[in-house]
């Protein structure tokens, strides 16, 4: 991860990072993990080691396929992080308003016991056919409410890109 003036400063696993203050354009810069209101971390009740850390990306996002088309683009998304029988990869989660694209909803569905059933999506624009290419928690389980209805993408099937949101003149 890099700060404001591009110096390496922490994984994005860290949870206890504030940058220093500083003049640049960027805001509003990541609060720690114990001010931070909007964070959460959520356990199973039956297994507390199998738990998702909930962050607010104070980044625009933008997801593209690699071809070109941006399927979506929000300011308002959240990284999930979540450690089961292993630490998994984090995952970007919008709200399906801040998506454009032309998703079809797929018949399969998978069961996870931290979040509940996965409803997934694909794309189909009549040039371009891919399955699987989005997930969203229509009904989480009661615990993992804060994932309602966000949608997340697979990284291995298109580009993620994080821009700084920028203050206003």
């Amino acid at each position: 991860m890099l700060d404001c003036e591009g110096k390496v400063i922490v994984s994005p696993w860290r949870l206890d990072f504030t940058p220093a203050a500083c003049n640049c354009d960027v805001t509003p810069h990541r609060t720690t993990w114990e001010t931070d209101p909007l964070s959460k971390t959520i356990s199973r009740p039956d297994a507390p080691n199998h738990f998702m850390v909930l962050r607010p990306v104070q980044k625009k996002i933008v997801i593209r396929l690699p071809n070109g088309p941006v399927l979506a683009s929000s300011a308002q998304a959240i990284r999930l992080m979540e450690s089961g029988k292993s630490l998994y990869d984090p995952v970007l989660y919008l709200p399906r308003d801040d998506v454009s694209a032309p998703l079809t909803t797929q018949s399969n569905h998978s069961f996870c016991p931290l979040k509940g059933e996965a409803s997934y999506f694909g794309y189909d624009d009549g040039d371009t056919k891919i399955d699987d290419l989005a997930w969203s928690y229509g009904a989480p389980l009661d615990f993992s409410e804060p994932i309602k209805g966000l949608i997340a993408f697979y990284a291995n099937k298109v580009i993620i890109e994080e821009h700084p949101l920028l203050r206003e003149a």
